[in-house]
């Protein structure tokens, strides 16, 4: 194939999920919270704004988000993409006031400091990226906070090398925080690593929690969360961003078939 055939395959596979995505519906906040209540499940409301989208109609919509929230009577939060809206207190403030928890998702090393402030400022909670050489810091500082921390294996690459062994600086955050009287959420769809770090954080009486990304494999992770007792909340990705962003990283993640497909016939790992 020649190289402007190659070049124009590739242009069509990161130009297909913004073009799919815009077809496809946005779901409901509120059908979906009343769902979830109803399973028993708390849950997380996560914003993906479209592209180039003002601060503005950002905050409007997680005041929104607030409301289908509150309107459900579900146990639930808002999970906050600080760089949308530009690190801005006074934005934070108006979401804030509509009476809901808030909880500020982790994007790149480099913005970290700002949103650390800002949980800290508004008593927020945090997520904590393992594959950041600064978090294990970053959680000592924290552990004796009253914030929220959700531990999660992070999306975006640290510019220092990278922990060698994931899931072994997943369960070392885990170990920091174990004993802290916050909660803390494992996020996670590994069964094993799941197991692993709710077992230490129940073992210190830690208030604790699986939290799951709705869409994805979760039958032998919820097993887990059953064995340990310990409740489970969903993160339901809300806004036009989400498709796009959906679709890109399933084009990515080839493996996903056989991962759910490894979910529905795996067993459910052994307590340690």
């Amino acid at each position: 194939m020649s190289s402007h055939a190659w070049a124009r395959l590739r242009d069509l596979r990161y130009a297909l999920p913004g073009k799919v995505g815009g077809w496809l519906p946005e779901p409901d906040p509120a059908r979906l919270a009343r769902t979830i209540r109803e399973q028993g499940l708390a849950l997380t409301f996560g914003y993906f704004a479209a592209d180039a989208a003002p601060s503005r109609a950002i905050v409007a919509a997680y005041c929104g988000l607030a409301d289908s929230l509150r309107a459900s009577g579900a146990d639930g939060y808002l999970s906050v993409k600080a760089p949308q809206i530009g690190f801005d207190a006074d934005a934070v403030g108006r979401i804030a006031a509509n009476g809901v928890e808030l909880l500020f998702d982790a994007h790149g090393p480099d913005q970290a400091d700002r949103t650390l402030a800002l949980a800290l400022r508004f008593t927020a909670g945090c997520a904590l990226p393992a594959r950041w050489r600064r978090s294990l810091g970053d959680a000592r500082g924290l552990r004796d906070t009253a914030i929220r921390i959700r531990l999660v294996k992070g999306e975006w690459a640290d510019p220092q090398p990278e922990a060698g062994d994931l899931n072994a600086a997943y369960l070392e955050l885990a170990a920091e925080l174990a004993g802290r009287s916050a909660p803390v959420a494992v996020a996670t769809h590994d069964p094993v690593l799941a197991q692993r770090a709710l077992g230490l954080l129940k073992a210190a009486g830690t208030p604790c929690e699986l939290e799951q990304l709705r869409g994805l494999p979760r039958r032998r992770t919820m097993g887990v969360a059953r064995e340990q007792q310990v409740p489970v909340r969903i993160y339901l990705p809300q806004g036009p961003g989400w498709w796009p962003y959906a679709i890109n990283q399933a084009l990515a993640r080839p493996y996903l078939p056989g991962w759910w497909l490894n979910d529905l016939t795996g067993r459910v790992p052994a307590a340690a």
